[in-house]
């Protein structure tokens, strides 16, 4: 089976095709990035135009390096939340549209699903049941993942996640957008010990995160250092753009250690745009191998929204059983807000 994927989820329009025996087929992503640079974030409006601007000739250029063509896919899978409902409204129509035209059914997926089962796309494949550690820019989490469509929630942030903890403190700084990766950047030429930062929530007992509390440290000692005489320095600025990273990281790791130790697991897979970070990666990886474990990232491709993470979602989906494939039911169906617990409820379009 060939299924045909949609990501427009928030800033970054996706597609792939995924064979349910061959795997992952060829794939395409457009960032906006450079839209939103000059906002300074994602602004909601441009970024559903940009979609409908970027999506077909996405898609047929998938189709081209496939040498397929339309009528050749079986089912449409798309990304019905969470997320922007604007920019999800985008992707949800051009797949119900293809699928009505082609008589084909539809798939919905969850956006965190995705991002969960992305790592199975690179090969060592993580075997279930893992922990995953799921950081983007919206969500920090830490689920149990026993197969396809069963998590647990074991532990998530009460307030920022870690991606709005890396933007918020590089917009402080006075960074460009996307703040993440500017504050990375900074930081390979700062020294982290310089500047004490807090480490949120770190020894709690529970599996929870706050990163709020980090930010307003970040704030409190920028002020302190453009009030000395002469303001702050760049070396100053990379120093405790370094100490934010470390702080951030190292909360992310102590809490997926401790979920392998309360589990009992020795799996542990990372996914969502932070983890493309290279200061997680490697302290993930030293953490985990003390206690023998081994820890499994996506291609740094993947880590990103992306439409092939939606695509091969719906093909395992389609294998577990748990894709009803019905091609008589259209209709723009999505939800902005989307428990995870939840995803095995089918996404049915509003009553008229």
């Amino acid at each position: 089976m060939n299924i045909l994927g949609f990501e427009s989820s928030c800033d970054e329009t996706g597609v792939a095709l995924v064979s349910t025996e061959q795997g992952l087929l060829a794939h395409a992503l457009h960032s906006q990035i450079a839209m939103h640079r000059e906002y300074g974030g994602v602004v909601p409006e441009l970024a559903s135009r940009d979609h409908i601007r970027r999506v077909l000739p996405l898609t047929r250029q998938v189709l081209a390096s496939c040498h397929m063509q339309l009528d050749q896919v079986d089912a449409i899978a798309y990304t019905a939340g969470p997320g922007l409902a604007g920019a999800l409204l985008v992707g949800a129509s051009v797949a119900q549209s293809i699928a009505w035209s082609l008589k084909k059914p539809t798939i919905a997926i969850h956006h965190l699903e995705g991002h969960l089962l992305s790592p199975l796309l690179a090969e060592p494949r993580p075997d279930f049941p893992f922990v995953a550690l799921l950081v983007s820019g919206g969500h920090t989490q830490l689920m149990r993942v026993d197969g396809v469509g069963q998590y647990e929630l074991l532990g998530e942030t009460l307030d920022d996640a870690a991606g709005e903890a890396f933007d918020k403190s590089a917009k402080l700084m006075g960074l460009g957008y996307p703040g993440g990766p500017a504050l990375s950047r900074l930081a390979e030429q700062g020294d982290p010990s310089v500047y004490e930062l807090p480490r949120p929530m770190m020894h709690s007992k529970d599996l929870d995160f706050s990163f709020s509390g980090l930010k307003t440290a970040v704030l409190t000692r920028l002020r302190k250092l453009e009030a000395q005489e002469g303001g702050m320095t760049e070396q100053q600025r990379a120093d405790l753009a370094a100490a934010t990273e470390a702080a951030i990281v190292d909360v992310l790791a102590a809490k997926a250690v401790k979920a392998l130790k309360q589990t009992g697991l020795k799996r542990l897979v990372v996914a969502g745009g932070v983890g493309a970070n290279r200061h997680l990666r490697a302290y993930l990886q030293k953490a985990v191998a003390r206690l023998k474990g081994e820890v499994f990232f996506p291609p740094l491709e993947f880590c990103t929204d992306n439409g092939a993470m939606i695509a091969f979602a719906a093909a395992m989906r389609v294998k577990h059983g748990l894709a009803t494939l019905d091609d008589s039911q259209h209709g723009f169906a999505i939800r902005p807000r989307w428990d995870l617990a939840c995803v095995n409820q089918p996404v049915s379009p509003p009553e008229r």
